[in-house]
């Protein structure tokens, strides 16, 4: 449990961050709350020669709330999320989500970037992200772009983010309606076995849009344009559940692993996300 040996850097700005990934190449990695890039160095399945760390860097620790829409910095914290007042008020489900990640300690230090940037497709954040239809500032060496969560993972680690940009934060759209985040897991700590994100607008007793997402059932987080077009226009009765569940069963490719096999995987996405709609509903 002891990493290979690396060199630590702590630059003061995003121009020294960038300096030393040109000059350290693929050998570099960069690092805001750690908590899911040490433990793989401990376990030498990463081995990373330069290690450049964030928390000194401006700018990136900020929840700024619009009318429009809000930016979270990204080297805000789980546990930041979670004691936002004015966060829990425009934008509930990311505090929902949040307190289901790991535990307190884990929450005092893992950040939303660290979550969203590295691709782990166990990670809560990037799921939520695509439900919400965030897009995530990344700055690179040709300047700032914008990814939309939904094309920004690629497979299991592999994201659009090129090796040399660095992502510095994420833009939420405001919404209104239901909302609910359910997760099944092992024990308090663990990823989800199956988790889901659910935002559900209604007008009346019917569902005019609505956006569904579930995590760790691919080697990508799961946005089903199919299981939220199942709700739309209907009262999210049976039927309608039914099929928005086989929607998203028809997206997901679980594989077994020692959190259960196919099947077992399968049958937990279709309780959690019913259970997820029928609270989002119940809120809308």
């Amino acid at each position: 449990m002891i990493p290979a040996a690396f060199d630590y850097y702590r630059p003061k700005d995003m121009d020294g961050v960038l300096s030393l990934l040109e000059e350290h190449g693929d050998d570099a990695r960069v690092m805001s709350g750690g908590h899911s890039l040490i433990p793989m160095m401990k376990l030498r399945m990463a081995y990373v020669l330069h290690l450049i760390d964030l928390q000194d860097v401006g700018g990136m620790s900020e929840i700024e709330i619009g009318s429009d829409s809000i930016r979270i910095g990204a080297l805000v914290t789980q546990s930041d999320l979670i004691d936002h007042a004015d966060l829990a008020e425009a934008a509930p489900i990311l505090r929902e989500a949040a307190l289901q990640i790991a535990d307190p300690q884990v929450r005092y230090m893992g950040t939303v970037g660290g979550n969203v940037a590295n691709g782990d497709p166990g990670n809560d954040m990037p799921g939520l992200m695509q439900c919400l239809d965030a897009s995530f500032t990344v700055v690179g060496p040709e300047g700032a772009r914008e990814i939309p969560a939904r094309e920004f993972y690629e497979a299991a680690y592999m994201t659009a983010r090129e090796d040399d940009e660095v992502l510095t934060c994420v833009t939420i759209p405001r919404s209104s309606g239901g909302y609910a985040y359910e997760k099944q897991k092992r024990k308090i700590g663990d990823y989800a076995t199956a988790a889901a994100a659910v935002q559900i607008v209604k007008d009346g007793g019917t569902c005019t849009s609505a956006s569904i997402a579930m995590t760790n059932l691919s080697d990508t987080p799961v946005y089903s344009d199919a299981a939220s077009a199942a709700l739309v226009g209907t009262a999210v009765d049976e039927a309608a559940l039914k099929a928005a569940v086989s929607a998203m069963l028809g997206d997901i490719d679980p594989t077994e692993d020692n959190r259960g096999p196919v099947a077992f995987k399968n049958h937990v996405a279709g309780v959690i996300l019913r259970r997820t709609i029928e609270r989002a509903w119940s809120r809308a």
